[in-house]
């Protein structure tokens, strides 16, 4: 369905960033990585989209705290491959303590990358998607998108924020063939979650699968992670001609966490 279009998916060298660049290629559109970790690990996946997926693959390695970066991201993807199509903002990061222990610094940082990165990269391609008539911007907030948790203040605030973001954006391009919809993923297994988990089990002398159903249940009724792929396949589906007039919504993914 995507053949044809370009994806610029932040975040993408690992993890939920990187199962929705696989996601969006294996569907026909071409992408461009974004992110920070290891040169080589990060060639051996563009390298590898290209080859798995027929698509073309480009790296961009723009720091998401840096509005002229994210800027300047954004007009190579449409100098390099035509277009910016669809725009998934992923990147995030996390730091927890109390509210009266929470360095300024870290706050200052959270908010920048996990909130005013994606108004920076949706302003800068906004332009071009109003003028070809189609666009997609997927936002990946999180279930602390639409209810809160202790020792998050900056995470909780910023991901709030990313909801309201899709709302406004939502409106404004209702009728210049763009829509944007927010992503609200729960617990994802990623490896700093496994370390959770394995942590649990040798202070507990639990079982891994035990520790694994009580950290989950502390959140969430469903006793199984999502998978990053699975958050990929919705933003396929939030891509295609099918979710044409889908916008301003915000999709849990989270294993029935906010419907308690």
């Amino acid at each position: 369905m995507l053949k044809g279009k370009t994806a610029l998916v932040t975040g993408s060298t690992s993890g939920i960033g990187l199962a929705t660049a696989r996601a969006l290629a294996a569907d026909g559109a071409n992408i461009m990585l974004n992110g920070f970790g290891d040169k080589d690990a990060i060639e051996k996946e563009r390298a590898g989209l290209e080859k798995e997926f027929g698509v073309k693959a480009l790296y961009s390695p723009a720091d998401m705290s840096k509005p002229n970066e994210i800027a300047e991201m954004v007009a190579a993807t449409e100098k390099q491959f035509g277009s910016l199509d669809v725009l998934v903002n992923n990147a995030g990061i996390q730091f927890v303590a109390n509210i009266e222990d929470f360095p300024v610094d870290k706050w200052d940082a959270i908010i920048a990358i996990n909130l005013s990165s994606s108004f920076h990269s949706i302003r800068a391609a906004m332009p071009g998607m109003k003028k070809r008539k189609w666009g997609r911007i997927i936002n990946i907030a999180s279930a602390h998108g639409l209810v809160a948790s202790a020792q998050k203040v900056a995470y909780v605030a910023a991901k709030h924020g990313i909801v309201g973001l899709t709302k406004v954006v939502a409106v404004e391009a209702a009728n210049n063939g763009v829509t944007c919809n927010a992503i609200c993923p729960g617990w994802v297994l990623t490896p700093l979650v496994q370390k959770q988990i394995d942590a649990r089990a040798q202070a507990s002398g639990q079982s891994t699968r035990k520790a694994e159903i009580a950290l989950l249940s502390e959140k969430q009724p469903m006793h199984q992670f999502t998978k990053p792929e699975n958050i990929g396949a919705l933003a396929v589906f939030l891509s295609s001609d099918a979710a044409a007039s889908i916008t301003g919504s915000a999709y849990s993914i989270d294993g029935g966490w906010v419907a308690q």
